[in-house]
């Protein structure tokens, strides 16, 4: 498996709680922004071997549907010239309503994209204009509607729970709304102040309060239980979807895959080495005018680095680790190697160990950071 990652840096605004590289759209950095693109993938066409295809695609923002549908062909001509996809490739592209028309979702269908990822957060229109999102609940719905009216069979949908001012009630609302409409898949996301945006902002002015722990937690197992009585399993802390439709894009992160990240700000892995581009747009197009990757930050990981990534990343998930793959990668003994960490973590519930392989239960998944540190340690 090898993935493709593109950042997408730009916005129309930046929403009240984001804190991903994103900058006000305007044409001059856009169309420099695609030349940059291009020459970034000619600087990294030799890191895949020429068999070796790419199994993957996605664009993340930003908000990429902020494109014209020219320019969204246009990067991926570019892909198509410097790469080898694979012909089952999953290619997504993350959307925000009101970025979106009949005749961009058409571009982006006949480009070879087969999977939505819609950022609607909240059925409320309320909601959504506190939290600075662009569009309303009807935006997404017809959105939504012209998507499936053009072919797209896959389409996964950005919820967000623990919102400023959002009762149990509302939250329950938007899971029913989401589930008649019969996506494909659904990323439920407990709200997450980060300091620098508005909402902390907002926050530290105390202009709301946050949720209190128990009742996130209680949202969090609402989620589960209701969204597995309308036929979606959760196969990640935060990710639910009807049968074979899992995204194997993030699959490949949380399995620890190799992938390219392009663009300002995206992060990549390869070769051992996880690296971070530079966000600022002056500096990314000044390293590529010097043929340069435009690298930030490098590190290269050691044995105990990916040993760390790999329980941590391999417990998000709901399949959990299996203690053969670990064998075969590290030659280590999992039960043997944290034998002390397994027996005070299931004796308070928060793993569960079944046919050669562990897990977090549901209790261990809603402090899942606390399972981890214990691995870290």
């Amino acid at each position: 498996m090898f993935g493709l990652y593109i950042h997408v840096p730009f916005c129309v605004k930046k929403c009240n709680y984001c804190d991903f590289n994103s900058f006000k759209v305007d044409r001059i950095s856009k169309n420099t922004y695609l030349e940059d693109l291009k020459k970034e993938m000619e600087l990294y066409k030799s890191e895949i071997d020429e068999n070796e295809e790419i199994t993957s695609i996605f664009l993340g923002g930003g908000t990429p549907s902020i494109l014209s549908g020219d320019e969204i062909k246009y990067i991926f001509k570019c892909i198509n010239d410097n790469f080898n996809i694979k012909k089952d490739a999953e290619i997504t592209i993350e959307c925000n309503p009101g970025t979106l028309t009949l005749e961009k979702l058409q571009d982006m269908k006949d480009t070879g994209i087969n999977r939505l990822s819609i950022g609607l957060q909240a059925t409320q229109n309320n909601h959504l204009e506190y939290i600075g999102r662009i569009h309303t609940y009807e935006e997404f719905e017809k959105n939504y509607k012209e998507a499936l009216k053009v072919g797209f069979d896959n389409i996964n949908v950005d919820l967000m729970y623990s919102l400023p001012n959002q009762s149990f009630d509302d939250w329950k609302e938007s899971l029913e709304k989401i589930t008649d409409l019969n996506p494909t898949h659904i990323s439920a996301y407990s709200l997450i102040l980060e300091e620098g945006t508005e909402l902390y902002n907002m926050y530290e002015r105390k202009e709301f309060r946050l949720m209190d722990e128990d009742t996130d937690i209680d949202m969090y197992e609402y989620t589960i239980n209701y969204l597995k009585s309308k036929g979606y399993k959760q196969y990640e802390i935060s990710n639910y979807s009807k049968n074979g439709f899992e995204c194997e894009h993030n699959k490949l992160y949380w399995k620890c895959g190799h992938y390219i990240g392009l663009g300002p700000g995206a992060s990549g892995y390869i070769k051992n080495t996880r690296y971070g581009n530079l966000c600022d747009l002056n500096e990314y197009h000044k390293s590529l005018l010097k043929n340069e990757r435009p690298i930030e930050s490098k590190e290269i990981l050691n044995t105990e680095d990916k040993i760390e990534e790999k329980i941590f990343m391999g417990l998000r998930m709901n399949e959990g680790i299996s203690f053969d793959d670990f064998k075969k990668q590290f030659n280590i003994d999992f039960l043997e190697k944290y034998h002390k960490q397994i027996k005070d973590l299931s004796e308070k519930n928060l793993i569960q160990l079944s046919e050669g392989k562990m897990a977090l239960t549901q209790k261990g998944r809603e402090i899942s950071n606390t399972v981890f540190i214990e691995f870290m340690n």
